[in-house]
């Protein structure tokens, strides 16, 4: 049809078709890795959150000129999208976090690396060195403040520009999918990005990286002088801790349950997002990390107040789909999917993106429009 464009593969047009052939060649311990969550999943319902609410055209308006871009740590980014940290990318492809890094600084975005990579953080920003994008570091907090340390000197060293501090992991979650299939990390992988005494393999056989139960909101402080970087706290879900985020000092808080895959059963991450946004009130910024398989998706969580969003499975399905360029491919869908949706909303930049362009269905199927 004439206007449609070119396809960017052959087979994937979305990210549904990216899971569906990404999953045909992983293993099923891989695919049900990725793709598992804590029990019996409710939580998944983060997808699902985003076709509760319908979007508001407005039609007449000049598009021409539509600018997607935004901005994440001080940073301008080519769409409002970045990749949130998730472990152990070497089960998916040989390309690893490394691919993800180069993928990302193609198409100009950012990217947060979990602290259980198979990759260095090192190797990771060095790979993305003359693009410009920014690099985060994840923390899964460890009983041993040496050992938490020794992960932040390494990211800072490296150049990242925030350290995402992991606030709702006071123990691991049950996934029953893990059990089931005696889930543990390849041979051949290692995780450089923790202390080299540590066996990555059997943690918990060593009491100092046990994961900290103890962790309070004086703890950023405790962060905030042991880094210069942005210290941002990871796993937001309810408005009081978000007025004590801002009140610890932290400098931007990432909505998030953690896929799904921590404490099974609480709301999803799109239905949490406004009432934090709103406790926050501008005093820090709030970005959004669940649930996003769509450029609407990512509409959608910006009109709910978000400033920045990110997605961590769909690097692992573009990786299993092909390597770093399944990883491109990806990003690539998700940045026309979203410039498509600013121009037929009828915006020509983030900005101007606000709760004013959605409506929720109501019980009874009719729409309620948002102010």
């Amino acid at each position: 049809m004439a206007g449609r464009g070119n396809a960017r593969d052959p087979h994937v047009f979305c990210i549904a078709d990216l899971i569906e052939h990404s999953e045909k060649r992983l293993s099923k311990m891989a695919s049900e890795y990725i793709a598992g969550g804590a029990m019996d999943m409710i939580t998944r319902d983060n997808c699902a959150e985003f076709d509760r609410y319908r979007l508001l055209p407005r039609v007449m308006k000049d598009v021409r000129n539509v600018d997607p871009t935004a901005e994440c740590w001080g940073v301008k980014s080519t769409f409002p999208l970045g990749f949130s940290p998730t472990g152990i990318h070497g089960v998916a492809h040989k390309d690893k976090e490394l691919g993800v890094s180069r993928a990302a600084a193609s198409q100009g975005v950012p990217m947060c690396l979990s602290s259980w990579a198979t990759s260095s953080i090192e190797d990771v920003v060095a790979q993305g060195v003359n693009s410009g994008i920014p690099y985060a570091m994840q923390l899964s907090v460890v009983e041993d403040p040496d050992a938490n340390l020794f992960t932040i000197r390494k990211a800072e060293a490296a150049g990242a520009k925030a350290l995402w501090v992991t606030c709702d992991l006071p123990i691991l979650g049950r996934r029953l999918n893990e059990f089931k299939n005696s889930f543990s990390i390849p041979e051949g992988l290692t995780i450089p990005n923790l202390p080299p005494d540590v066996d990555f393999r059997a943690p918990t056989k060593n009491s100092r990286m046990g994961y900290d139960r103890g962790m309070t909101w004086e703890k950023v402080q405790w962060f905030k002088k042991n880094t210069k970087m942005q210290v941002w706290l990871k796993g937001i879900m309810d408005p009081e801790d978000a007025k004590l985020a801002v009140e610890a000092g932290a400098d931007g808080i990432i909505v998030s349950n953690h896929g799904g895959r921590q404490l099974d059963g609480i709301s999803s991450t799109l239905a949490a997002l406004p009432g934090v946004v709103d406790a926050v009130a501008g005093c820090i910024p709030v970005h959004f990390d669940g649930g996003i398989r769509r450029g609407t998706d990512i509409f959608k969580a910006l009109a709910l107040g978000a400033d920045f969003c990110f997605v961590g499975r769909i690097a692992l399905w573009g990786l299993g789909y092909n390597g770093e360029e399944g990883v491109k491919l990806a990003l690539g869908l998700l940045y026309d999917e979203f410039f498509a949706t600013m121009t037929m909303v009828g915006v020509t930049s983030v900005k101007e993106i606000g709760r004013h362009h959605l409506a929720r269905i109501a019980a009874d199927g009719s729409l309620v429009r948002l102010k």
